[in-house]
């Protein structure tokens, strides 16, 4: 299966209110969320300030809109999953899927980290949190034995670093440390499964390799 459920990079580039929340999350990202204004964005967009007030607002409003539009592939893959049986290949790509959503969302989530005191009322961290906590459950079930259950929040989590965090400890380019963070991700969750080193194995030679040529 090839791409990401629900991919709507397309839409966005297609469209004046997908072009407007594009160009407002690039400045967003280079200069704070503080350091930017409506009009900045609307010099940006080459596009008089009343043409942006059309589609948005507020600032507050344009910022919701861009998370929304951007965690929409992640509410598809919460969705598909809860619709599967609980196997362990449909939780595997259940990771693949995720690891590529969060890899498109990449520049969101970094503005998200570095704006955080700005962004707090929003709750927008508090609403990835839920995500996460289902996401959670579906991959290893509440009934599950506590390490099991720490070992799938930690595969979601070892996902997450490939955007946050591995890039200032490892410098590889960001398809190879999608790659590493996912079959370290699978890995866990083959151990949270009980499939013991053999399952690990046939993570690392074929779930992984798959995800790279799909």
């Amino acid at each position: 299966m090839s791409g990401t459920e629900g991919d709507t990079t397309g839409g966005r580039r297609g469209n004046t209110r997908g072009r407007i929340q594009e160009v407002a999350l690039r400045l967003f990202v280079a200069r704070g969320y503080d350091n930017t204004s409506l009009r900045e964005i609307a010099e940006e967009l080459d596009v008089t300030k009343a043409a942006l007030y059309y589609h948005f607002k507020t600032k507050e409003e344009l910022v919701v809109a861009i998370y929304d539009e951007w965690t929409r592939p992640i509410d598809a893959i919460v969705a598909w999953a809860g619709e599967q049986e609980p196997t362990l290949e449909n939780k595997r790509e259940v990771l693949r899927r995720y690891s590529e959503a969060m890899a498109s969302a990449g520049p969101l989530f970094r503005f998200m980290q570095e704006n955080q005191a700005s962004l707090g009322r929003f709750h927008l961290g508090e609403r990835f949190k839920e995500r996460v906590r289902v996401l959670g459950a579906l991959l290893v079930p509440p009934t599950a034995a506590t390490v099991d259950r720490i070992r799938g929040l930690a595969a979601l989590h070892t996902i997450h670093a490939a955007v946050f965090a591995v890039s200032q400890y490892i410098d590889v380019g960001p398809e190879e440390k999608r790659l590493a963070a996912l079959q370290v991700a699978q890995e866990l969750l083959t151990a949270a499964a009980g499939d013991g080193p053999a399952g690990a194995a046939a993570v690392n030679g074929g779930d992984v390799a798959g995800g790279a040529e799909g």
